[in-house]
């Protein structure tokens, strides 16, 4: 597959319009809405970077922006999805540049591989919470999932761990509601291969397909 070269996003999702909030106002956004979502953020950044410094400086930049820009922010709103997007971001637009992954999945060419009758599938794709992964805690899902392209471990990171809807991921990577189906389906596909060795293992049934 060919490499995505990603041109310079905008960091910062943008309200329709800004808030003047005072002082007050913004260190109790911060600390209630921002603060709680700080483990998931790390979380998030760990995957994505592969690294705990990196993940460190990750979110320590996301929470800096977030403050900055703190006016775009509508109180009251999801202020996970607006931190993820943020951190999704600057990613994309610093730390994934200097990333040591040699290539990263070209989406179109995937999708062109589904025909209509392969999209009608989508929908009923079992969410890994609740097959494979489920009860199965250890290193092997760890390895296989961070075996998976930065792009498709993404979805599933942000889907079935963070348990984002599909109109939040939409929002988040800036893609159709539709892309995000597909992107899904073929990511959990990717991952429920690498596990069935271990799944197998484990009594579970992987002839289901």
């Amino acid at each position: 597959m060919s490499v995505i070269m990603s041109e310079e996003i905008e960091e910062i999702p943008l309200a329709s319009s800004e808030t003047s909030y005072n002082d007050a106002e913004k260190n109790d956004i911060f600390n209630r809405e921002f603060m709680p979502h700080i483990n998931s953020m790390y979380n998030f950044a760990f995957r994505l970077t592969m690294d705990e410094d990196d993940a460190n400086d990750l979110v320590q930049d996301t929470y800096l922006k977030a403050f900055r820009f703190i006016s775009s922010f509508e109180r009251g709103t999801n202020a996970k999805a607006w931190l993820f997007r943020i951190l999704k971001n600057s990613f994309i637009n610093d730390y994934r540049k200097r990333s040591k992954e040699p290539s990263k999945v070209d989406y179109q060419e995937v999708e062109t591989t589904y025909n209509s009758e392969e999209a009608a599938e989508v929908d009923h794709t079992t969410d890994l919470r609740v097959e494979t992964v489920q009860d199965m805690i250890g290193d092997e899902v760890a390895t296989a999932l961070n075996s998976l392209p930065v792009d498709f471990r993404t979805v599933i990171i942000l889907c079935d761990i963070e348990g984002f809807t599909y109109e939040e991921m939409a929002k988040i990577l800036d893609i159709p509601i539709g892309t995000v189906r597909s992107r899904l389906h073929r990511a959990r596909n990717l991952l429920k291969d690498k596990l069935k060795v271990y799944a197998s293992s484990m009594g579970y049934d992987t002839d289901e397909d």
